[in-house]
């Protein structure tokens, strides 16, 4: 059997030590699969002190991320800290440097230098593999760079923060407002320690600009995706959008059009009775449309200590079978830069405000939208209180730029009262 291929680890947290419980579980089938050992040389970590639950005293220890990158008795850097900056960015570069293939959970370091870390690697004839990165167990990243490489890519769109659909589906089937199943999801430990990362939709507009240059073949471009977080989002919208047969999703979307590519990750309706609308819990989904495939969904858990490290270890053991690929699916000097579409495709519109409860009100609105060019697909009015009536309209397709222009015409009317909300419905 062929020499054992070395990791180093940087980082012992809940995906490092998921990764080196499954090396000592299932060491003799890996070696099995992989034709060759794969085995644990060194790790990293800040606190050597800290329980892990795992056995760490047959590995080399390093308290410096830099340093264990440069070990001459390592093949395989695997970066599992997190960070887009600091340690992660410097320790994964001195890897490169020293002629080491890198494995990484990281989405935000490759959002924000994917392009310039995978033109590094390729020059020295190394590889970067990150499954981990995108959607924790779902293997989202070697089903675009290998299984659908024969297709041209029309859209790519999913679920990937497993958090945001926990809140979201905590809210529809407990009838909470948001404020309070945010304040849940923290003490259960599901927020990041800055939990805009989650809620604002930052950590999956990172996975979504990663899915969009492998799908489209443009360099990484996170600061062009388009982001709208769910604090915004009532148990009223959850229950009116339920009543008309829609689900809320945080929803990432990317395709390329004629106005260039649009990348957005924002709340969005989508059929209750489709693949998404069905998604509960923490559960991530994406779904992938190419010209000859058609469409695809792929579902399953986005994060947690198995399904993580369960997708580092695919990538180490491609590596360790000689299976190596661009970062991004084709050479990164190849990639283009991406034209951002400005103006999402049109698609309908959830509305949702609250009129003063006189005749003519409703008259009013309708004829704002008409003058804004946007005809009406249905509408509903719930109940009368304290002199106003709550009023929701479905459209159809328009324009983010027609809604907003609408809405700007529905403050002239002396009708609204308060904000009124408008949520995209994707056809799905």
């Amino acid at each position: 059997m062929a020499a054992p291929l070395r990791l180093g680890i940087a980082g012992l947290g809940t995906v490092g030590i998921g990764v080196v419980k499954i090396i000592q579980r299932h060491a003799d089938l890996i070696a099995a699969r992989a034709g060759r050992p794969v085995t644990i040389t060194a790790v990293c970590a800040r606190d050597r002190s800290k329980n892990r639950d795992a056995d760490l005293s047959g590995y080399a220890w390093e308290t410096d991320a830099v340093a264990l990158a440069q070990r001459a008795d390592i093949d395989v850097f695997v970066e599992v800290m997190g960070g887009s900056e600091g340690a992660a960015r410097a320790s994964t570069e001195a890897a490169l440097a020293a002629g080491k293939d890198v494995v990484t959970a990281n989405k935000a370091l490759l959002a924000h230098h994917g392009q310039a870390l995978a033109e590094m690697a390729e020059a020295a004839g190394l590889a970067i593999r990150f499954e981990a990165a995108v959607a924790g167990g779902i293997p989202v990243i070697k089903a675009l760079t290998e299984g659908l490489a024969g297709n041209q890519m029309r859209r790519v769109m999913g679920v990937m923060n497993g958090t945001c659909n926990y809140i979201l589906t905590r809210m529809e089937t407990a009838g909470l407002p948001y404020d309070h199943v945010f304040e849940e999801a923290r003490q259960l430990g599901y927020l990041e320690a800055d939990p805009n990362l989650d809620v604002g939709g930052i950590d999956a507009g990172h996975k979504l600009s990663l899915l969009a240059s492998i799908a489209f073949g443009t360099r990484v471009s996170f600061d062009d995706v388009q982001l709208e977080g769910i604090g915004q989002i009532s148990i009223d919208d959850i229950r009116h959008a339920g009543d008309l047969g829609f689900r809320i999703k945080l929803l990432g979307v990317a395709q390329v059009s004629g106005r260039g590519l649009e990348q957005r990750m924002t709340p969005c309706l989508v059929p209750a009775d489709s693949p998404l609308g069905q998604l509960q819990g923490g559960t991530n989904m994406v779904v992938l449309e190419g010209d000859a495939v058609g469409q695809i969904v792929l579902r399953g858990p986005g994060a947690g200590e198995g399904p993580t490290a369960s997708a580092v270890m695919g990538d180490v053991i491609d590596l360790a079978r000689g299976l190596r690929l661009p970062t991004f699916g084709r050479p990164a000097t190849s990639l283009v830069e991406a034209v951002p579409a400005k103006v999402a495709a049109p698609a309908p519109w959830y509305l949702r405000m609250t009129l003063l409860d006189k005749p003519g009100a409703l008259a009013k609105i309708a004829t704002a939208l008409g003058e804004a060019g946007i005809s009406i697909d249905r509408m509903r009015q719930y109940g009368h209180e304290g002199g106003h009536a709550p009023v929701l309209i479905v459209t159809h397709k328009a324009s983010r730029d027609d809604i907003s222009h609408a809405i700007s015409r529905f403050g002239a009317t002396g009708v609204l009262v308060g904000e009124p909300v408008a949520i995209r419905i994707e056809e799905v």
